[in-house]
């Protein structure tokens, strides 16, 4: 079980890490990009896979989170991620930061995916 737990809190600190190199001038806007997609995946409340789906719930977090986060890592540079790793722990220490802006513009674009599939789905069974 402490596995787990150690597994999960490295984790959460690589998203903060990504979530800061997202920021950063150093990193290029192609590794930007990815990195603000996983981020937002990761903080979004919608998931790919809804979590009260037994099993399969819990996929997107267990399998392909961890994936966009090592293909992120890979991305960026070393030197900003090294940077980013103490900004990263002293954040974990202080707590998360809440930014409305950013959550209600993921809400948002997931609500706009959502009407737009059902748009679409609607059209092909007509």
């Amino acid at each position: 079980m402490e596995k787990i737990k150690n597994w999960a809190k490295n984790l959460k600190k690589q998203i903060y890490i990504l979530f800061f190199a997202y920021k950063d001038e150093r990193v290029p806007w192609y590794a930007k990009l990815f990195t603000a997609g996983v981020v937002a995946y990761t903080f979004s409340p919608i998931d790919l896979i809804p979590d009260f789906i037994p099993v399969l719930g819990y996929l997107d977090e267990v399998i392909l989170v961890p994936i966009g986060i090592m293909f992120a890592m890979k991305m960026i540079p070393k030197a900003v991620i090294t940077d980013c790793e103490v900004k990263a722990e002293e954040l974990m220490k202080n707590g998360k930061p809440k930014n409305w802006v950013a959550g209600s513009l993921i809400i948002l674009l997931w609500t706009l995916l959502f009407i737009w599939i059902a748009i679409k789905a609607y059209q092909y069974f007509l």
